[in-house]
């Protein structure tokens, strides 16, 4: 049953589904196959795609309100999900035609994985002197030295949509076939939670990428020029928005059975509602709240939400295999991934009870 809407019952489907394994996925840290091939029963790429691409035409809002609810219901699989959309976005960008055609209709339809690896680019390593990831221009296009450190499911993937530095300080943008020789998916590393997504390193070692596979560049800062707008800057504060759903269901849960939980229930639910409200209108163009802002607010809300499911759950909560452990050690996720300057200072200063 394909959904049409996050809304209908092929989505309340496929987000039981997936929280009914998502105890099992973070005990074993397996990789989701399972659960991606359950989104790829439902449609779920499809609510992503533009119509052109066979997609469903989703409002922005939707895409956010899919976010919401599947993150509450796993967040590693979600989070798995995030990585071939992120990449889809840019290709969709770009002007390679040819690329295009022959790639985005299997990554809509959920025939192939391809992730990404671009912090390199953005923040990680970003200090080092030397590139993490280097392209010298050779005859037919490129050839390809260095690490991408944290690529969510390289030893899974068809492609990697990537970028290197080039010798004149210009960039390129690529989608890499990890088939190429030279391109070694390392181990997962092991995380403190969201292990199953197998995040980790992904060496490239004198691997001659040809034009056909090149999105942009070289250019000057390649990923400003060509930077996905939309969603992409929203979804991770719902996927926190959404973990924090989850933790505080549990502690309502308790809240029913217990005294001395229902103010402190209630309390963050109404903060969860508020900040569920500023982001849907933030996607919708209608929001006032800056996307920083609404980032900080949702890394405090599921820090503080998991704490108090686990708290809730008291002794039993500490014990490996109950949700409200997984919940705090996912929520720290949100600490490290893409997380600007301005929001970490945010985060320190509430930590250190700062204005």
């Amino acid at each position: 049953m394909l959904t049409t809407s996050p809304d209908d019952d092929s989505f309340d489907l496929l987000c039981r589904e997936l929280s009914a394994r998502s105890d099992q996925l973070d005990a074993t840290s397996a990789w989701p196959g399972e659960q991606l091939d359950l989104a790829r029963r439902h449609g779920v790429l499809r609510a992503f795609a533009p119509p052109e691409w066979g997609g469903l035409d989703w409002s922005e809002a939707d895409q956010i309100r899919a976010f919401l609810r599947l993150s509450a219901a796993c967040l590693a699989t979600t989070f798995v999900l995030t990585q071939p959309l992120g990449a889809a976005r840019r290709i969709v960008l770009c002007d390679n035609e040819p690329l295009k055609q022959e790639v985005l209709p299997r990554l809509f339809a959920g025939e192939a994985f391809a992730t990404v690896g671009i912090s390199h680019l953005t923040t990680s390593r970003r200090h080092l002197a030397a590139p993490s990831m280097t392209a010298r221009e050779a005859s037919g296009g490129f050839v390809l030295q260095g690490v991408m450190p944290w690529v969510t499911g390289g030893g899974h993937a068809e492609w990697i949509l990537t970028g290197a530095d080039c010798p004149d300080g210009r960039q390129i943008l690529a989608l890499l076939p990890t088939g190429l020789p030279g391109v070694v998916a390392g181990p997962p590393a092991r995380l403190v939670g969201l292990s199953a997504t197998h995040t980790g390193e992904v060496h490239l070692d004198g691997v001659e990428l040809e034009r056909r596979w090149i999105l942009a560049g070289p250019a000057e800062d390649v990923l400003g020029q060509r930077d996905s707008a939309g969603t992409g800057g929203l979804s991770t504060s719902a996927l926190a928005v959404g973990l924090a759903d989850a933790a505080l269901g549990f502690l309502e849960s308790e809240a029913t059975r217990r005294d001395g939980l229902g103010a402190a229930a209630e309390g963050l639910r109404e903060e969860h509602r508020a900040l569920e409200a500023d982001l849907l209108a933030a996607a919708s163009g209608s929001g006032r709240c800056p996307a920083e802002v609404l980032r900080s607010r949702a890394n405090s809300l599921a820090l503080r939400a998991a704490q108090g499911a686990l708290t809730a759950a008291k002794g039993s909560g500490y014990v490996v295999g109950h949700p409200a452990g997984r919940w705090c050690r996912e929520a720290l996720f949100f600490l490290v991934w893409s997380c600007p300057r301005a929001v970490m200072s945010a985060m320190l200063c509430e930590l250190a009870g700062l204005d």
